[in-house]
């Protein structure tokens, strides 16, 4: 096929809570980068923010997929960053000063996540609520206050 998407140096993977969307990273040139994927259909999903950001690491989907969650190399720093697909913004969470984040883990719901962090060589999680932040992605795909549109 010869799509970044059908290598087989895959890793770190993440599917969306109904399953259909895999996100995982793909190594070019020793940077990662995340890559979405449709399932049913084989085909790449499109990343405002993250499509072609290099030295990605831990993404996590929320039920749907309109959310994707990942560490982000910002020149010497590892940025926390939620992609919203259906509005095209960018969520950027700041971090106390001294943490360097590890892992994270998006809530399906998107309302939590939590944030392995190293702190002087101790492990630490950062849990944080994002109720005010995005709106919830629940099952089935259906949001709050419109009827039920989805991110496909």
């Amino acid at each position: 096929m010869g799509a970044p998407w059908s290598t087989t140096n895959r890793t770190d993977p993440a599917l969306s809570g109904d399953g259909r969307l895999l996100a995982s990273l793909i190594d070019t040139d020793g940077r990662s980068q995340v890559l979405l994927q449709d399932q049913a259909s084989g085909q790449q999903r499109p990343l405002r923010h993250l499509r072609g950001q290099r030295n990605v690491q831990s993404p996590s989907l929320s039920w749907s997929g309109r959310y994707l969650a990942a560490l982000v190399l910002q020149g010497d720093q590892r940025r926390v960053v939620v992609e919203d697909r259906l509005s095209g913004h960018l969520l950027q969470l700041p971090l106390p000063a001294g943490l360097q984040p590890e892992r994270l883990s998006l809530s399906p719901d998107a309302r939590r996540l939590a944030v392995q962090v190293r702190r002087d060589g101790q492990w630490q999680v950062q849990l944080f609520a994002l109720e005010a932040l995005l709106e919830p992605d629940l099952a089935g795909g259906l949001r709050v206050g419109d009827g039920g549109a989805s991110v496909r």
